[in-house]
């Protein structure tokens, strides 16, 4: 559940089809926190979106006890971020091309 920008998680101990795929990575990276049931990608995403989107310095703090899921939350937060800032890239290098092509179909 969320409490404001905080989720509160449980470890279910044992693997959950679905949670946690690319399909869940995309549809958490298209809604804002609060939007959709909480998960630790929508905490991602908000940190993701105000990283670069505003430019604000980002911090998660994973707390627990021994067997809580800290660094498999952490695991999965990087593998949220990593798959964000590879899109963004992509979308950077694709945007550059059209560019140059648009440049080069102007001359």
């Amino acid at each position: 559940t969320y409490i404001g920008s905080i989720v509160a998680s449980v470890n279910p101990y044992k693997s959950i089809p679905g949670l946690y795929d690319c399909a869940a990575m995309e549809r958490y990276s298209r809604h804002h926190m609060g939007e959709i049931p909480p998960h630790i990608f929508a905490v991602a995403n908000e940190c993701y979106r105000c990283l670069w989107k505003r430019h604000d310095n980002q911090c998660i703090l994973i707390s627990g006890e021994s067997g809580a899921g800290k660094t498999e939350s952490t695991k999965l937060i990087l593998k949220f971020l990593s798959a964000m800032s590879q899109h963004s890239l992509e979308l950077s290098c694709r945007e550059k091309t059209s560019c140059v092509e648009q440049a080069i179909l102007e001359s």
